[in-house]
């Protein structure tokens, strides 16, 4: 029982991941940058133990592959990525 209610519970969840994948299936641009984007995340999430991370897309970005990562209720992180989209260096932003 516990199993059907787990996956009942993340089916919503696994639909808009779906419905996310497919809306960039055609454009490799995009795919690439949901991959850095989910890999980032999960990096900040793992070093941080916080979860529910968000990309913050109102601060300008320069930097090719640098994204920079709200994270509730601590400091911003900043996750570089490299060429295949997976993290490699985060710094947690001071302001």
């Amino acid at each position: 029982m516990h199993v059907s209610l787990r996956f009942a519970l993340c089916l919503p969840f696994m639909v808009l991941t779906a419905c996310e994948d497919m809306a960039v299936a055609n454009d490799p641009a995009a795919r690439a940058e949901l991959k850095a984007h989910r890999s980032c995340l999960r990096a900040v999430e793992k070093h941080t133990g916080v979860s529910g991370g968000v990309i913050n897309t109102t601060i300008p970005i320069v930097e090719t592959r640098q994204y920079i990562i709200n994270v509730p209720g601590i400091a911003p992180w900043t996750c570089y990525t490299d060429e295949n989209g997976a993290a490699k260096q985060l710094i947690e932003t001071r302001l």
